[in-house]
């Protein structure tokens, strides 16, 4: 790309696009034109922001004639590849990059990459405090944090960029070639965009293509297809594993190992959860392969309190525990909750439908510690079908998602937890998965107010009555 010879057309203003924009704007772009499908709330603010350091703005009747005149299409990840804006360029043999491949292009510094369908999160942010630890200038960013195009240039050559690379990047970035590339594992999610499960994996073995001789392939051994992803990349392959002792990170008497050494015991681990010993397994065999030391990774992983909205203990009410999963957005993420939380719990679900079977989601419920499932949102009536023909029958079905919340406190007796754990998209009545884990913090503020009310007026007429004797 010429940036100073060129005219580029940024769709989508979210944290990626906004990013993007300005990017460009610091290299010089001939010109950055910038266009949304929404052009009002946070999305209007961010495009006049924009509109002042010198981007053009283009509305929707001014689109085709935008595309015309630009070079390159500058893609956010919430626009999929066959959206009519990018099939419009591939026709005209212009060339259509993501945000994380701009940002990709320009990164200097060692690049730990993340995927997988679920623990991303937690895992990148995981490893960026063990490299932060360690003394490493580590930026968390890609899907989590900063946008890469953010961060490239402050990074330099000396910093580390930890990156979470979701399967929306990965259909538009070709030139990552990270030092350590870590797979967690491939389940079945976003099918409504991806369209098969063979698309789906084929994107996420892409974070592995561009790996050489002088790379690593951070594998997870106990996910059969990870595990042929191998075959696919000439990195040097580390696995980790809770079932097998292999080259690399394993779990072995209760104890999280690397090649021979202890790390740390598993009880040290704060966090519940088979899962997140695979997650901290992973962290473990990226942060030796960076140099880190035993005692500075096990010192950061004791330390390690979680992400927002990730298995979330936000709160109590009347002896019910509320605990925000609201990141939870596929089935294979909501069953990893379910078996990982104490006790038993009144499960939230629903959402945005992205098209997934929820038929082993009930089958796995149904053998949990979940004695009732609230449905709710746009796919309430699939979960339904599903839930009936599983025989899970503990259901109560209500589509708005504060009655949702109540009713499932209502249910829960105390002792129990009310877990949000949707299985689904937020997009249906949220922006995203962090404003719906906000709204469920917000109604637990306001069951607790309700009831310390209630509980002020129970005494007063109390004390009126022993007044009266």
């Amino acid at each position: 790309m010429y940036f100073a010879r060129q005219k580029f057309l940024v769709a989508g203003l979210s944290r990626s696009g906004v990013a993007a924009s300005e990017f460009l704007l610091r290299r010089g772009a001939e010109q950055v034109y910038c266009y949304d499908d929404v052009e009002e709330g946070s999305v209007a603010q961010s495009a006049a922001e924009l509109e002042k350091k010198g981007c053009r703005i283009v509305h929707k009747e001014e689109l085709k004639q935008a595309a015309e005149e630009c070079d390159v299409l500058v893609l956010s990840p919430g626009i999929p590849i066959d959206h009519p804006l990018p099939v419009l360029f591939r026709r005209a043999r212009k060339r259509i990059a993501g945000e994380a491949e701009l940002g990709a292009l320009f990164l200097r510094c060692p690049v730990v990459a993340v995927t997988g369908t679920n623990g991303k999160t937690t895992t990148v942010t995981m490893i960026d405090g063990i490299l932060k630890s360690a003394g490493f200038d580590s930026v968390a960013c890609g899907n989590i944090g900063k946008p890469i195009t953010a961060c490239c240039e402050r990074l330099g050559e000396n910093g580390a960029a930890v990156a979470e690379i979701s399967s929306f990047q990965l259909e538009t970035l070709l030139s990552l070639r990270p030092h350590i590339a870590v797979v967690l594992n491939v389940s079945e999610d976003h099918l409504n965009r991806h369209y098969t499960m063979e698309n789906y994996v084929h994107l996420k073995a892409r974070l592995l293509r561009n790996g050489t001789e002088s790379e690593y392939a951070v594998l997870n051994y106990d996910d059969e297809i990870v595990r042929g992803f191998a075959e696919k990349t000439k990195s040097k392959v580390v696995w980790f594993s809770l079932r097998e002792r292999t080259e690399g990170g394993y779990r072995e008497n209760g104890r999280l190992c690397f090649r021979g050494e202890e790390i740390l015991s598993c009880e040290e681990l704060p966090l519940e959860g088979e899962h997140n010993q695979q997650n901290a397994l992973a962290a473990i065999c990226a942060a030796k392969l960076m140099g880190v030391g035993n005692e500075t990774i096990a010192a950061a992983l004791k330390t390690f309190r979680g992400v927002e909205h990730r298995l979330q203990p936000v709160g109590e009410v009347g002896g019910i525990r509320f605990i925000d999963d609201s990141k939870a957005t596929n089935p294979d993420s909501t069953l990893k909750a379910v078996s990982g939380v104490r006790g038993e719990s009144v499960l939230l679900l629903g959402g945005k439908d992205k098209g997934e079977d929820y038929a082993a989601l009930f089958e796995g419920i149904a053998n949990s510690g979940v004695v009732h499932a609230v449905l709710y949102g746009e796919n309430a009536f699939r979960l339904l079908s599903a839930a009936m023909k599983r025989g899970f029958h503990a259901v109560t079905l209500c589509r708005p998602f504060d009655v949702a919340v109540r009713v499932a406190y209502l249910t829960a007796r105390p002792g129990q937890n009310v877990l949000l754990s949707p299985a689904s998209a937020s997009f249906d009545s949220f922006r995203n998965y962090e404003e719906r884990g906000e709204r469920f913090r917000q109604l637990l503020e306001i069951f607790r107010a309700e009831t310390e009310r209630a509980e002020t007026e129970e005494e007063k007429e109390e004390k009126e009555a022993a007044d009266e004797k």
